[in-house]
């Protein structure tokens, strides 16, 4: 049974109310500098990444939502096909975009700045939906910090709505990919708790702090 969320989505940026569809797909290298404030919370579809997002945003900290809702609201408004049950190939190309220009925004934030999916999340649905080579979308840049927050597949609380129409079995196989990916590219993948937001943002601070204060020789241990 579904369970009610607070989940909302943040306010979309002005800039982003009239992007065109890219043409290609692999990203520039100069908007992809790695910084390890620039936080990567991706995972299960319908995990609770936008109510943590929320409440990190409630604490103060700077956050990006995901491109993929800034993506289906566009076209849906202009009526466009970039839409994920219309044309995922080319929506995916459009995702790839649009995380490219957020880091490209929020370079000169020193952070945290937390990022509700991004670069990567992209890049891996085009690997695994149209066999698109990582090297061939991210080329060799490994953007964002080290550290990435995955939510894990929760069935007890995943709700399709009118921009997550994909069923639980589908989610969860997105969510293996990228914990194999993000693993892959070598992130050090820390799993959200199963538990209420405030201890989930809690969590994600902490292990921030832990890993930004963490001696250099350690980190990635």
């Amino acid at each position: 049974m579904c369970r009610a969320h607070s989940t909302r989505l943040l306010q979309t940026p002005n800039e982003y109310a009239r992007l065109p569809l890219s043409s290609g797909t692999r990203i520039q290298p100069e908007v992809v500098t790695p910084m390890q404030t620039q936080v990567i919370i991706s995972g299960c579809s319908g995990g609770g990444k936008s109510s943590l997002l929320g409440e990190l945003q409630r604490r103060g900290y700077a956050t990006v939502v995901e491109p993929g809702r800034r993506i289906i609201a566009e076209q849906t408004r202009q009526g466009g096909n970039a839409l994920p049950w219309s044309d995922m190939a080319a929506f995916l190309r459009e995702a790839l975009h649009v995380a490219a220009m957020d880091l490209k925004t929020m370079a000169l934030n020193a952070g945290p700045v937390f990022f509700d999916r991004g670069l990567i999340d992209a890049a891996a649905a085009l690997q695994r939906l149209f066999d698109v080579p990582l090297s061939q979308s991210l080329g060799e840049s490994r953007p964002y910090g080290g550290l990435v927050f995955l939510a894990p597949p929760w069935p007890e609380i995943y709700c399709a709505d009118e921009d997550r129409r994909h069923g639980f079995y589908e989610a969860e196989a997105e969510y293996h990919h990228l914990d194999r990916t993000y693993r892959a590219l070598g992130y050090e993948v820390r799993l959200l708790p199963k538990s209420g937001v405030d201890d989930r943002a809690d969590f994600v601070l902490d292990a921030l702090a832990d890993a930004i204060n963490r001696p250099a020789d350690r980190k990635g241990s």
